[in-house]
């Protein structure tokens, strides 16, 4: 079992991994879509759909604690 330190580092390396593999599949592939953005447009753009990804996952978590805690019934 992970102690809540680790937990912390490794949600972190997880969403530090996930913004830069973002950000480079989004400089390759908008070219790709012929849509041109300047590399700190990218990066905006990385850090709004890291956020999302963090709040979607955080709802969802804690949407699953709550079921799971419900009596059966």
């Amino acid at each position: 079992m992970q102690t809540r330190t680790q937990s912390l580092i490794e949600s972190f390396a997880n969403v530090t991994i996930g913004y830069f593999v973002a950000l480079s599949a989004q400089m390759i592939v908008f070219p790709l879509y012929e849509i041109e953005v300047s590399l700190s447009q990218n990066i905006q753009i990385g850090l709004i759909f890291t956020a999302v990804s963090i709040a979607r996952s955080y709802l969802l978590r804690r949407f699953f604690n709550h079921y799971h805690h419900q009596p059966a019934g």
